[in-house]
């Protein structure tokens, strides 16, 4: 379902007059280095690592909103260069910070927005925008302005939109970080639903090593663009911090 060859990403310093505005990034950046993955049909793989180890940069690439500077990705059989649109079709992505919505409208009349945008008409819209709300357990507040939502509502929101086109893939950047303990473990008893019961592929990028225990059946440790190792999740392998405290030399 996922596949990656030797995949790199190097951000080079912006060509003058962009230089002038923003942020400058007065070096190259390395990302990432020869990343090399398989993740299956209906795997939940989760990817765990310091700030900085590349693992936004990865899920924006399978995602197709970044360009790979070297090596292959492929995503349900589509490359994310020359196959992007199908990627999109067929790809979730909800991120820890999620700034696109529009905080005028409710909340399901920005999933209804989002739902529209991806084809369905309006009937359609309004049906799957209430089924994405009960799934993730924000129906009651479904006809509220975005403005009274706290962040973890706005983040559950993200992870709302991103189910609306019934992914094959789901790409998620931290989604319980803002959440409550409570909401945290339904977000991640619908995570491994989604995995068992629609064979939805799920890639999670986490620093909470206690919930890639809990949801992912193998974890990529990352550390400075590359992949140190890939770790089977499974009873007898010994905990996953303690692992990954020996695989990088820090705590997590």
């Amino acid at each position: 379902m996922i596949r990656t060859r030797d995949l790199g990403k190097t951000f080079l310093p912006p060509p003058w007059p962009l230089s002038l505005v923003g942020r400058q990034i007065e070096h190259e950046v390395l990302a990432l280095q020869g990343i090399n993955l398989e993740i299956e049909r209906g795997e939940v793989f989760g990817i765990v690592g310091p700030n900085g180890a590349g693992k936004t940069t990865l899920l924006k690439i399978l995602a197709t909103l970044i360009l790979p500077s070297r090596g292959t990705a492929r995503v349900n059989g589509a490359d994310v260069v020359l196959g992007a649109p199908a990627i999109r079709r067929s790809v979730g992505l909800a991120t820890g910070e999620e700034r696109g919505f529009y905080w005028r409208l409710t909340g399901i009349e920005n999933l209804e927005f989002f739902a529209g945008l991806r084809g369905l008409s309006p009937r359609e819209s309004s049906r799957r925008a209430t089924e994405v709300l009960e799934l993730i357990g924000l129906l009651p507040m479904a006809k509220e302005p975005l403005t009274r939502y706290s962040t973890g509502m706005r983040q559950r929101l993200g992870l709302a939109r991103a189910l609306l086109g019934r992914p094959q893939v789901l790409l998620l950047d931290e989604p319980t970080r803002s959440l409550d303990p409570l909401a945290a473990q339904e977000v991640q008893t619908l995570i491994r639903g989604l995995a068992r019961n629609d064979a939805v592929t799920v890639l999670i990028a986490t620093h909470n090593l206690e919930e890639a225990e809990s949801v992912c059946g193998r974890v990529a440790v990352m550390a400075d663009g590359a992949v140190r190792s890939v770790l089977s999740v499974t009873a007898g392998e010994g905990r996953l911090e303690d692992r990954y405290r020996a695989l990088l030399g820090a705590h997590p």
